[in-house]
């Protein structure tokens, strides 16, 4: 988790991180909030205390938004099979393949 958080290219590092069941852990709620001031939102895995309310979990829900737009993604040959050696070439191929996704659903 850290290297993904030192390696993110914003400005600054987003008030609540949302993962699925594998990220429900008290270690890393601590940490997190202790080293970076993140509140991690997880649903619980089956355990006796529960660490979170429904509040929190209502932005879980949306989550499926990032999940469809990746699996949209999975259309597209050259951004699965990764043909391209320079990242700026990616990075475009990864654009226009958006663009195309916006394009087709308005």
């Amino acid at each position: 988790m850290e290297y993904v958080l030192a390696g993110s290219f914003l400005d600054e590092l987003p008030a609540r991180l949302i993962g699925d069941k594998a990220y429900d852990s008290d270690k890393l709620d601590q940490w997190l909030s202790r080293e970076y001031g993140i509140e991690m939102i997880a649903p619980n895995r089956s355990r006796r205390s529960k660490t979170q309310d429904g509040r929190p979990l209502r932005r879980y829900r949306r989550r499926w938004r990032v999940e469809r737009l990746f699996a949209w993604m999975h259309n597209f040959r050259r951004l699965v099979t990764r043909w391209e050696y320079h990242i700026e070439n990616f990075l475009g191929f990864v654009h226009l393949a958006c663009l195309q996704m916006l394009l087709r659903h308005l």
